[in-house]
């Protein structure tokens, strides 16, 4: 059974920056895909970047250029680094996992999840 367990976040201000961690276990696949989401309250969660285990990354327009996705050696941590943050950044952050490699980020496709986390930014 695969776990994801989220860190980081929380509050911070316009043109700021803050990371969330993602940390993966229970994986047996020697491919698998994980996203970052957001969803914030009434809208449907939306797919921010992917990164696969080859390292290939993508990122919707929306963060393009301030946010980053990364990974450490090992795999077993996942990162989101958002820069430049703006007030409409403000949701809960959740990561995904999907076996296989990475192609849409539409957030049905992917089958476990983190806890989620807060970011908030104030103007």
């Amino acid at each position: 059974q695969v776990q994801l367990v989220q860190s980081g976040g929380g509050s911070g201000q316009a043109g700021g920056s803050l990371r969330i961690a993602c940390k993966i276990s229970g994986y047996t696949a020697n491919r698998y895909c994980m996203g970052w989401f957001r969803q914030a309250p009434g809208n449907e969660r939306e797919g921010l970047a992917t990164i696969d285990t080859d390292g290939s990354t993508n990122y919707a327009d929306s963060v393009k250029g301030r946010f980053t996705v990364s990974q450490d050696n090992a795999k077993n941590n996942v990162y989101l680094d958002m820069n430049s943050l703006k007030p409409e950044d403000t949701a809960a952050y959740y990561c995904g996992y999907r076996d296989g490699s990475c192609g849409s980020m539409w957030y049905r496709l992917f089958k476990y999840w983190g806890q989620g986390t807060q970011v908030s930014v104030s103007s």
